[in-house]
């Protein structure tokens, strides 16, 4: 679908290593290089589209004075898994190649997602750590972020278990329909069956309802361990990949990230994965902003 026509913006649809992308860029003449922000859309990798977030895009750009990059990224159970990453990724690297000749300051792109658009935004910072053949991102935008896999019984998880409109139940239906797994698995997903030991001992010190600060756990109730089902294991081996939890990721990665903003919403099952990776974030010594919208649901 063509793009709204905006009086103080130009728009460019355009493809980037074969994905989507539509760019938003300011009318109004600059003196110098503008800021960009490449943004990815939420809707669980499954939903959304680059006309559904067109209105977001339209007042980043103009209220921000910068160019705005949005990724189309294909959608699954269509497109597998890890596919929405990797789209995503090759779009956000093309663009940072290409940050100039759209009058962009190569040093002044951030990276900005909402939901899963915060998880493949998350990933692709993490995926460009090592790379020095392109300039770096400045800073990174997480907007309620999924983060991780491993435990939906922490404090938010239980707190808004039946908050529309993102209930649990509804978050873990997603989490399987993405990955185009049988819905069986679902209850083996919310009880934590399909967690080794091992995995848990490794990845507890992260993910881990003690780091939560007391404000946030009112009524709070420990499950107590589940016992791993292997078949479940096996059939979710994914989630404990960082393109999927990227909360996993190890402090040899997490040090390198850029300065981040992280939003999170008192009514959100989500929040506690925002929490936890702030944390990790400041633990690694990465500048961190926090905005914690007391009234607000996912």
């Amino acid at each position: 679908l063509p793009a709204f026509r905006d009086p103080k913006l130009l728009t460019k649809d355009e493809h980037f290593k074969e994905v989507p992308v539509r760019i938003y860029l300011p009318r109004a003449p600059s003196a110098s290089k503008r800021r960009a922000v490449i943004f990815i859309h939420g809707g669980c990798g499954m939903f959304g589209s680059i006309r559904s977030y067109e209105k977001v895009c339209r007042y980043i750009a103009r209220e921000s004075d910068s160019v705005v990059m949005s990724v189309g990224y294909r959608l699954a159970p269509e497109h597998k898994y890890p596919g929405q990453n990797l789209d995503c990724l090759g779009a956000a690297v093309h663009f940072l190649e290409t940050a100039e000749s759209y009058g962009v300051d190569s040093g002044r792109v951030i990276i900005c997602g909402d939901s899963a658009g915060a998880t493949f935004s998350t990933s692709v910072c993490q995926e460009l750590v090592d790379r020095t053949d392109i300039p770096k991102i400045r800073a990174q935008v997480m907007i309620y972020p999924f983060l991780q896999a491993l435990n939906f019984n922490l404090p938010s998880y239980q707190q808004n278990a039946f908050i529309p409109l993102l209930s649990r139940k509804r978050l873990i239906h997603f989490i399987i329909k993405y990955l185009n797994k049988d819905s069986a698995l679902e209850d083996a997903l919310l009880k934590g069956s399909h967690v080794p030991e091992s995995i848990n001992l490794k990845y507890g010190k992260w993910i881990n309802p003690d780091l939560i600060p007391d404000e946030f756990k009112q009524g709070y109730k420990s499950p107590g361990s589940a016992s791993c089902v292997a078949q479940a294991y096996k059939e979710l081996k994914e989630v404990f990949e960082t393109t999927f939890s990227p909360l996993l990721a190890e402090d040899s990665v997490i040090c390198r990230l850029p300065d981040t903003c992280i939003i999170t919403c008192e009514y959100d099952v989500l929040r506690d994965d925002g929490l936890l990776y702030k944390k990790r974030l400041e633990d690694n010594n990465v500048q961190v902003t926090w905005h914690h919208l007391a009234e607000g649901f996912h």
